[in-house]
């Protein structure tokens, strides 16, 4: 992968973060159009960026009308193409990027982009650990029951893993993303759930428990 290139989007009301799992289901004609443009492509290019709404909704050719800055590449993995001509596909996330500006030419959206390095910054197994610990204190208070979750104890993996598993706002995932470094990015996790299980202690129910339950992790 070049520092710059053209690259497909895939607009989304979610936040994708690099090693997670995204299934996806492909109905509209321009996004079948992407998938049949992508069958001769490289392994390297063959995917899409997926970036988070900012203003607007998924569907339809003018749903979208402002979009995040910072996304993440999504490789195609697999498709499973249905009868009608839409398809199930599986896709990774694999490295993030900004957008620089937007390319004309395909029914579908596309972005001159620049990748992003990852950085690790001055993050510590201290830190880490405390964001762990955290997490899990976190979860418990969720589900009401005792978490032995293992989590990585890379800071990197960990600090994606966090982001994307926790009951948050999109333009809270969107800031974890779009972090400097794994140690921005955790010390901007604690703080959050420092704040959530202090909330939550408080609080003897809380909306959308019920998704602290649903399984998690990166690939």
């Amino acid at each position: 992968m070049t520092s710059a290139r053209v690259i497909p989007l895939f607009p989304l009301s979610s936040v994708l973060v690099p090693g997670l799992v995204l299934p996806l289901h492909v109905f509209e004609p321009r996004y079948r159009q992407l998938l049949a443009d992508l069958e001769d492509a490289s392994d390297d290019d063959r995917g899409f960026g997926v970036v988070a709404i900012r203003e607007g909704h998924e569907v339809g050719v003018d749903g979208v009308r402002a979009l995040h800055d910072v996304g993440t590449f999504a490789s195609l993995r697999e498709v499973s193409a249905l009868p009608d001509g839409r398809a199930d596909i599986v896709t990774v996330g694999t490295r993030r990027f900004r957008i620089l500006e937007g390319v004309d030419g395909k029914p579908y959206a596309q972005a001159r982009v620049e990748w992003l390095d990852e950085e690790p910054g001055d993050a510590s197994a201290p830190l880490a650990l405390s964001v762990s610990g955290r997490f899990q204190a976190y979860r418990e208070l969720l589900t009401d029951e005792e978490d032995d979750t293992e989590l990585p104890e890379d800071p990197r993996v960990l600090s994606y893993l966090v982001g994307a598993a926790v009951v948050a706002d999109l333009s809270t995932q969107q800031a974890f993303l779009e972090a400097a470094d794994d140690a921005s990015r955790l010390r901007a996790e604690l703080a959050f759930l420092r704040q959530e299980t202090a909330l939550i202690e408080q609080l003897p129910s809380l909306p959308a428990v019920d998704l602290a339950r649903e399984p998690f992790g990166l690939c």
